[in-house]
């Protein structure tokens, strides 16, 4: 009886393990569909779009650019005259000391001409102490705000940033980001064309600046890194903004705008109470709390998201950097589907609830388990001795073409509509990082996220330390 039932065990797992993989096929053949309309959608628009009529319109929101800091004396000047430097009028530059150990707020004040400044702050969202709010007597550095304070955390120091800001949307980024000149004015574009539902956070394609030339807070020259591990970020930042995010946009599904850079309502962030300190996973848990609260007001709206690479970041090219970097994505992945998990599959939460939010616990989540487990399987099989080599060979064949058509589909739309890797070797590189992938990098991906859930069950937080080289082709 008990063969019996090991052997039913078995045979179940099988069938589900099948149905999980034809499922995957099934929804991100689906994604790439829906991004490639999207991203023709936008493409069209933007042929016809004027910039220069937002920079001139009344109508057009103010935007407060919130840039914690921590530790990021070396490089923290250039980065700010970067930000006082973008294509648009109505906009303040918000920087948040968030207690460095090194000489951050000294560099700022010499540099520009900071004075404390007789601020009214108001602490609507509880943050740590802040210690002092610092402004330029210089008028070029006007936009320019310093806030001083004591150490907690990246979700702490928006939290002042938001206290301190006087515009009516709040852009969250990393200080070391580069920004597009023209990023504030293409972003602003979704808030402005939509009139039927309430747009409260725009996301912004992030491009990936290592071994890229950077001139004067510009990227001019892109290449791709010159690591396995840059390059396969290159494809999966391809895959995650061009098809992922396009797709979940076009269905106002989208649960996460990167905290590298995105746009959201200030004063709906303020209702639902800004930033949530106690999780790593800070962009996406405020995100889907801003959609749960308009789910449960019965308020129409959209998350919307701007295809163009407007910001460009410096991506860990370690294993020992990029696995602290996805232990802590999983970890805030899990928070946020914990926190909300009264939307999971609840009819009340529309498409968010009955979409969305199961899409990330079962694909995103567990995904790595259930790859994990596949694994397992495969050698229970092979002990029982009821592996098949033609079925495994067809499947692993089936499950690598798969992947590979999956990335380059994201490497065609990137150089149909934006050609920043247009050169063969650049292509080449990328083309044979698509090969390579699913055997180099794909593996330990796996471990590191499966690492993370059991971090998350034992109770083990923190960022861990992301080690930082540089953009080292700054002229």
């Amino acid at each position: 009886m008990y063969s019996l039932l090991f052997d039913l065990l078995v045979d179940l797992f099988g069938i589900f393990f099948l149905m999980y993989g034809f499922a995957v096929i099934v929804i991100y053949m689906t994604i790439t569909t829906l991004s490639g309309l999207e991203l023709r959608e936008q493409f069209k628009k933007n042929k016809f779009v004027d910039y220069k009529d937002v920079i001139t319109t009344p109508m057009a929101p103010g935007v407060s650019i919130l840039a914690p800091a921590y530790n990021e004396g070396k490089s923290l000047v250039q980065n700010v005259r970067s930000l006082l430097s973008l294509h648009f009028s109505k906009y303040e530059v918000i920087i948040i000391n968030d207690g460095s150990k090194d000489n951050s707020i000294e560099v700022l004040i010499e540099n520009f001409d900071l004075k404390k400044a007789a601020f009214a702050y108001e602490q609507t969202i509880d943050t740590k102490r802040v210690k002092a709010v610092y402004k330029s007597t210089n008028p070029s550095f006007s936009k320019l705000i310093v806030v001083d304070k004591e150490n907690g955390g990246k979700a702490d120091a928006l939290n002042a940033g938001i206290n301190v800001s006087n515009q009516e949307l709040i852009a969250c980024i990393d200080v070391d980001c580069i920004l597009a000149p023209d990023s504030i004015i293409r972003m602003l574009r979704p808030f402005l064309e939509e009139t039927h539902k309430k747009v409260i956070a725009v996301g912004g394609g992030i491009g990936i600046a290592n071994n890229c030339d950077i001139k004067d807070g510009t990227v001019v020259k892109y290449r791709v890194p010159s690591t396995l591990l840059g390059r396969f970020q290159v494809i999966e930042y391809f895959r995650s903004f061009l098809l992922g995010r396009m797709a979940w946009s076009r269905v106002n599904g989208l649960l996460l705008i990167s905290g590298a850079f995105g746009f959201f309502d200030k004063e709906l962030v303020k209702k639902v109470g800004g930033y949530f300190p106690a999780t790593v996973g800070e962009d996406m848990e405020l995100v889907v709390r801003m959609r749960r609260y308009m789910e449960e007001q019965k308020i129409p709206y959209k998350v919307s998201f701007v295809s163009d690479p407007l910001c460009w970041t410096e991506v860990p090219e370690s294993e020992q950097v990029l696995s602290r970097q996805r232990n802590r994505w999983m970890r805030g992945t899990i928070e946020t589907l914990q926190l909300h998990r009264k939307m999971q599959f609840n009819p009340k939460y529309g498409f968010t609830g009955m979409v969305s939010f199961p899409f990330w616990t079962i694909f995103e989540k567990n995904a790595p388990i259930i790859e994990f487990l596949g694994v397992v399987y495969t050698f229970i099989l092979i002990f029982l001795g009821e592996f098949s080599a033609v079925y495994f060979i067809s499947l692993f064949v089936l499950i690598y073409f798969f992947s590979v058509m999956l990335s380059s589909f994201s490497i065609l739309f990137e150089e149909l509509v934006f050609k920043k890797y247009g050169k063969k070797g650049e292509l080449r590189k990328l083309i044979i990082t698509v090969l390579k992938e699913p055997f180099f990098v794909h593996p330990k991906l796996m471990i590191w996220c499966i690492k993370g859930h059991w971090n998350f069950i034992k109770g083990i937080g923190g960022w861990g330390e992301m080690v930082r080289t540089g953009f080292k082709n700054t002229k």
